[in-house]
């Protein structure tokens, strides 16, 4: 396969002239195909995906976003979560456009874009790096004037940020509709909300020789007691279970005095997600030993009516531009606002495969088309909620 370096430097953000488009108002007749520049958008994507910001570490993508759109339409504010609000008229807003910038990766993965056979690859650049850019042009050419949107970079949406920069954003500007954007899943409108519970689960005891002390009960035989039939018993239970982090020991030749995992479990139906937080009460680890368990998170499952207006406006803008009709599920930024009772889907910007891995990839033939959905999902929805 033939790969090479991004080139940034080939896709100036600024030679691309905004001022040729009339902002005085949403118009969609005013934009074509030609609007938008894939290499506009690689290239912002590009920039962004190469910045460390894993979850809790966003505030560097954050400071690159207010520079880049120093000259752009609206008004911009940093809020009390850390997120960059970029609004585009007075409150109350018709609709919010969730597009968190944080992602999976920490700050000792080495970051870098490269181009190969039609793909872009690297760490982040499908989930979200892509998806911001994608804001962003769609933003600075489709929306201006004293429209009801507000776009709002969040933070902490990944890992265990709780959600915590959709939560501030949906309690606090109240939208009337909320549309969450991810760079991955542009096949499929997101009309589910895959609620989570994370914990933590610990045990301890007193260690020793794994000779002379021979007998003693063990932290790591226990905790691997326990996470067996937790995960025996999700599948009865309707849940996907994920044991993510395992870690405890001080050697071979020593019993545990420590044990640990990180545990997951996800649903759609949040009476499951109810019923396994209530029995993970019951759990009990054998004598000598201690047990916690922490709770570390808790993502909301929710769900919005494939009959709701917002769903069918969201279709129609996609059949405009020849994206299919399939509706499914996923855990995004959505979740927040459907938790308090704010109709919320969330949608794809691109093509693309192994989200969450270092060899993470988007096509980048499909950015455009992302492009166009965004800008039809935004015409759409505005008249839908026309007062």
């Amino acid at each position: 396969m033939r790969e090479v370096a991004f080139d940034t430097a080939a896709f100036d953000a600024a030679a691309f002239d905004a001022a040729a488009f009339d902002t005085a108002a949403f118009d969609t007749a005013a934009f074509d195909t030609a609007a938008f520049d894939t290499g506009v958008i690689a290239a912002d994507a590009v920039a962004l995906a190469e910045l460390h910001g894993g979850t809790g570490h966003e505030g560097v993508r954050i400071e690159w976003l207010q520079r880049r759109l120093r000259q752009a339409p609206g008004k911009r504010h940093v809020d009390d979560a850390g997120n960059l609000v970029w609004a585009f008229g007075p409150p109350p807003y018709r609709l919010a456009v969730l597009v968190h910038v944080d992602d999976v990766f920490d700050e000792a993965t080495l970051r870098g874009v490269t181009q190969r056979d039609g793909w872009l690859c690297g760490p982040g650049i499908g989930d979200n790096a892509i998806a911001v850019a994608t804001a962003v042009a769609v933003a600075e050419r489709a929306l201006a004037g004293s429209l009801p949107v507000a776009i709002v970079f969040t933070v902490g949406e990944e890992g265990l940020g709780g959600l915590r920069g959709a939560r501030h954003a949906c309690r606090e500007l109240a939208p009337g509709a909320v549309l969450a954007l991810e760079g991955h899943g542009r096949d499929r409108v997101f009309t589910e909300a895959v609620g989570s519970l994370r914990v933590q689960v610990t045990v301890t005891g007193p260690g020793g020789h794994s000779w002379w002390d021979r007998g003693r009960p063990s932290a790591v035989h226990e905790i691997v007691r326990l996470l067996h039939g937790l995960v025996g018993a999700a599948a009865a239970a309707k849940l996907a279970v994920n044991v993510g982090l395992l870690d405890g020991g001080t050697g071979v030749n020593a019993i545990a005095a420590r044990a640990a995992a990180t545990v997951e479990w996800r649903a759609t139906d949040e009476a499951a997600l109810d019923r396994q937080e209530a029995a993970l009460a019951g759990l009990e680890v054998s004598p000598g030993l201690r047990l916690s368990v922490q709770r570390l998170d808790r993502r909301p499952a929710g769900s919005v009516p494939v009959t709701h207006p917002l769903v069918a406006a969201v279709l129609r803008a996609r059949a405009s531009v020849g994206l299919p009709q399939a509706t499914g599920n996923g855990s995004t930024d959505a979740n927040a606002a459907l938790a308090i009772g704010i109709p919320a889907v969330a949608l794809g910007c691109c093509e693309g495969e192994d989200m969450h891995a270092p060899t993470e990839r988007i096509r980048v033939d499909s950015i455009v088309t992302g492009a166009r959905q965004l800008q039809a999902v935004l015409a759409e929805v505005l008249e839908l909620t026309r007062d």
